[in-house]
């Protein structure tokens, strides 16, 4: 059995996705973060950086006593060796996923929040900031774009890479991009989306935070229109070149409504009530 603390975000989604990929056994405790579960004693002896995801791993593959991680990229390592599982053996296919496991980790997650932060809560509206990790997270679904036009996922075949890297892709209205301009990152979300397990792992996000099921992955990507919200600048594509040679192009920031989904399939793994308490 592995316990999973758990909440909504994008970070946490990685671990069930891998859960229910790999068909393990695992119970969720849910850490509201909203109302600062993550500051609790008994959290902090599994996570002491007060962050979701953690695991507990009760039947470890040395047969010992019980294992904690945290940190979402070091659990999803630490899944795939312990089942063998979406993780190539091989030396180069390995290595790739690592790269791309650990690319999202240093780059697209952090930005997204930071992307996310300053656009959506931040009490100030610092422009500055809110172009800048726009206009980052638009270069690096560009990055994506580039490398799953000659592979079907980012590693190759579907592995923790792609674990990674998709709950970050989901809302992309919310980060101000535009999925059309990336279709190559378009068709990885979709193929992503289709996969039982993960649909699967998403029902836990309005059984256990209603309200942010407005986030969870609808139905079809569709692109959003586009239109000028002030003046500020993202840059893809063609046009102005950047420091690397390549040439960006400009485009109106952009602002796309939330759609709530309902979600009505059952639960398969039980819950534990007692885990806020």
């Amino acid at each position: 059995m592995i316990e999973v603390h758990y909440w909504t975000t994008p970070n946490g989604h990685k671990v069930t996705i891998f859960l229910e990929e790999a068909g393990l056994e695992y119970k969720i405790i849910p850490i509201n973060i909203g109302k600062g579960e993550q500051f609790k004693a008994d959290f902090l002896g599994v996570s002491p950086n007060n962050r979701i995801p953690a695991i507990v791993d009760h039947k470890p593959a040395d047969g010992g006593k019980a294992i904690s991680v945290f940190e979402s990229g070091a659990i999803l390592l630490y899944l795939a060796d312990k089942t063998g599982k979406f993780i190539p053996k091989d030396l180069r296919g390995r290595t790739a996923a690592l790269e791309w496991l650990f690319w999202q980790m240093g780059g697209l997650g952090p930005m997204s929040g930071q992307n996310n932060h300053f656009a959506h809560y931040a009490v100030d509206k610092i422009p500055y900031a809110i172009d800048r990790y726009r206009n980052e997270v638009n270069r690096l679904y560009g990055v994506m774009n580039k490398r799953l036009a000659g592979h079907e996922f980012l590693a190759g075949p579907y592995s923790i890479a792609d674990m990674a890297c998709y709950p970050w892709v989901v809302p992309w209205e919310r980060q101000g991009q535009n999925i059309a301009d990336f279709p190559h990152l378009k068709r990885w979300l979709e193929a992503i989306k289709a996969r039982p397990a993960v649909i699967k792992a998403y029902e836990w996000m309005p059984k256990i935070n209603p309200a942010k099921a407005a986030f969870a992955p609808r139905r079809s990507a569709r692109s959003c229109s586009a239109r000028p919200r002030n003046r500020s600048r993202r840059w893809r594509g063609s046009g102005r070149p950047a420091n690397n040679g390549t040439r960006f192009a400009r485009l109106p920031s952009t602002s796309c409504p939330r759609i709530a989904v309902r979600r009505t399939a059952s639960l398969r793994s039980p819950m534990s009530r007692a885990s806020t308490s």
